[in-house]
């Protein structure tokens, strides 16, 4: 067994301390840049710092080793202040061959440190890259701090003693840099440690090697002069509201939520989908859940899973499914057929860069007209988003609710960045949410299958098998109140007003918009939605620390709006609406309100910078 001795690091009087850091670690897809991302995150949140991470992955399975195309980078931002976005530019690139630092450099503000693996510069991985001359030597990085160490040199002379391949050797590289990195920033490894002693319980020799390499690049940054530029950095604990934490993803969220409303609304979950980047986690973390009485399947295409879910809504369960997109365009029909036969459904759309395949792992929002009006014919749902990692845990109970009271398939739009970035969450306690179980007291004498409640304008929700509850449903339209096949024409015009009254009428059961930042009226508003919120929100912030009479108002209810956004917008001069796509979100706002919201668009794959954010703001009140 590896013995450890957890060292005391410089004093902070020998340490520079700084508000906050961005560090950015890239290399080849198989150097295992998401677990080393991963552990530093959750070292940070023990230390007591907010965060925000953004793991970048390249969209090829397995691109050729040492091509940019393979590139992985995982980006995080720490620090003792409240952190909203995983950063505009790194403070640290880490990079781990010459196609990691060829895709990030640009990135890195001018006095940044590199460190790179240096003997991973050979003229083979360096004509791969892309790169005419070596750009350790030719000036080109002057501007930078740059540490170069023969990382793979020094990784394979740690962990000779374990008997390992020199394949494997080097595959404990990643922990050889978190090692040297936890030592510029004054973190423990001891939960690393125990992290791969677990993790490699049945592979002692493997947890002992990473651990081995972890210790020698902590003791790489202890002896060694690191360069000029190459300082040691203090970030203290952030002020956070006292309570247990965790870091937690979104799909880790959004999987907890679902469980916890389907609890309150006292019914099983019943979880219908088809792997597809980046909805798939959503499905691992359900799987992990049986003993909250959650049944997954794996069906064999999109419709099978949604066809499923829709099965289960209509046996007593709560339904669910998710995918991305292209698997949610492959439901469209099934999610029409949910609208027509009033079921509760939740659809999860983690959205993506398209059309088509279009950028399967990079972020957008370019399927909000896709929520809001993509099935055939009047087929109204309920549309949420949410805007955060923490924020997806209570959407998905907001989704739960007003899909079981209304009997109505509800989309909860998310995105790759959302699904895969963390952030410190402070753990709620589920018995301070209020139940909202579903009424199944039914009276047989009475009982149509589309009878309506007064109130909600939802149909009963009759559990097939239940004596004198007996009935159909399908998708040919119902007679109103029997449920039987109709084709009248004035039936099915009824029909299909009450099914979009239903759906309107939920604006009188969601909380009212509320100013996220800044005065109820002013200059600007700044209107978003989803993972805009925190480059709008830090943004907005910015600016009216410098006098400017802006707000930021953002939006979880896509679908009913809240009653009051109409009359809560004409309180400003201009308003303009930041989105990852081409202007969908204004769109509706102009069809809604008749106001001239001003679109600012952005479909590069990559979230919002906070600088862009302020330069549009200033635009938009230099006008």
């Amino acid at each position: 067994m590896n013995e450890l001795t957890i060292k005391a690091g410089p004093s902070s009087s020998e340490r520079k301390e700084v508000p906050s850091v961005v560090i950015r670690f890239a290399g080849d897809s198989g150097d295992g840049i998401q677990i080393t991302g991963s552990r530093f995150t959750d070292t940070t949140a023990l230390a007591g710092n907010d965060l925000a991470t953004f793991p970048d992955f390249p969209a090829e399975i397995r691109a050729p080793i040492g091509t940019t195309f393979g590139v992985s980078a995982f980006q995080i931002n720490f620090g003792s202040r409240r952190i909203e976005t995983h950063g505009d530019v790194p403070d640290v690139l880490v990079a781990l061959n010459p196609a990691a630092l060829m895709v990030n450099i640009a990135r890195l503000k001018i006095g940044g440190t590199v460190i790179v693996d240096s003997g991973t510069f050979t003229d083979r991985n360096l004509k791969k890259a892309g790169y005419v001359a070596n750009p350790l030597e030719d000036g080109s990085l002057d501007a930078f701090s740059v540490l170069k160490i023969d990382i793979a040199k020094l990784v394979l002379e740690a962990v000779k003693e374990f008997g390992l391949s020199q394949k494997e050797g080097l595959r404990c590289k990643n922990f050889w840099v978190l090692g040297l990195v936890f030592w510029i920033y004054g973190r423990s490894r001891k939960d690393t440690v125990e992290w791969l002693n677990t993790k490699f319980a049945k592979r002692p020799e493997i947890a002992n090697a990473n651990i081995a390499a972890l210790n020698a690049g902590h003791v790489f940054g202890e002896v060694s002069e690191l360069g000029d530029g190459i300082e040691l950095y203090s970030i203290p604990a952030a002020d956070m509201p006292p309570g247990l934490y965790r870091t937690i993803t979104g799909g880790e969220a959004l999987a907890w939520g679902l469980v916890a409303g389907a609890e309150l609304a006292d019914l099983k979950i019943f979880f219908g989908s088809y792997p597809i980047t980046p909805a798939s986690p959503i499905l691992h973390s359900l799987a992990m859940l049986k003993q909250f009485g959650v049944k997954t399947f794996q069906a064999e295409d999109e419709i099978a899973a949604i066809c499923s879910a829709i099965g289960a809504s209509y046996a007593g369960a709560l339904g669910i499914t998710s995918s991305s997109g292209p698997g949610i365009a492959l439901k469209g029909e099934a999610i029409g057929l949910a609208i027509s036969t009033e079921l509760p459904l939740i659809i999860v759309n983690s959205q993506r860069a398209g059309p088509s395949t279009g950028l399967p792992t990079k972020t957008e929002q370019s399927d909000l007209y896709q929520a809001v009006y993509g099935r055939n014919a009047d087929a109204p749902l309920v549309v949420l988003a949410s805007r955060s990692p923490a924020d997806c845990f209570d959407v998905a109970i907001e989704a739960c609710r007003l899909a079981a009271k209304y009997m109505t398939p509800v989309m909860l739009l998310t995105d790759g960045y959302i699904g895969n970035a963390a952030e410190p969450w402070l753990i709620p306690t589920v018995a301070d949410k209020k139940p909202f179980p579903v009424n199944r007291d039914i009276d047989p004498d009475t009982f149509m299958p589309f009878s309506r409640d007064p109130q909600t304008l939802a149909r009963p929700w009759a559990v097939p098998g239940t004596p004198g509850l007996e009935h159909r449903i399908g998708g040919i339209e119902k007679e109103i109140g029997t449920g039987n096949i109709s084709y009248e024409p004035a039936n099915h015009q009824e029909m299909t007003d009450t099914r979009r009254n239903k759906i309107l009428g939920i604006a009188k059961d969601i909380p009212a918009q509320v100013v996220d930042t800044g005065g109820q009226t002013g200059d600007l508003a700044v209107v978003g939605w989803g993972s805009t919120y925190g480059p709008i929100s830090r943004a907005v912030n910015n600016k009216i620390a410098e006098g400017k009479k802006v707000s930021h108002i953002h939006l979880r209810h896509i679908w009913p709006f809240p009653e009051n956004l109409e009359s809560l917008l004409h309180g400003f001069e201009k308003i303009i609406v930041p989105e990852m796509n081409d202007g969908q979100l204004k769109t509706v706002l102009r069809d809604q309100y008749l106001i001239d919201a001003v679109p600012v668009n952005k479909v590069t794959g990559q979230p919002f910078k906070i600088t862009e954010i302020e330069d549009v703001i200033d635009a938009a009140l230099e006008s």
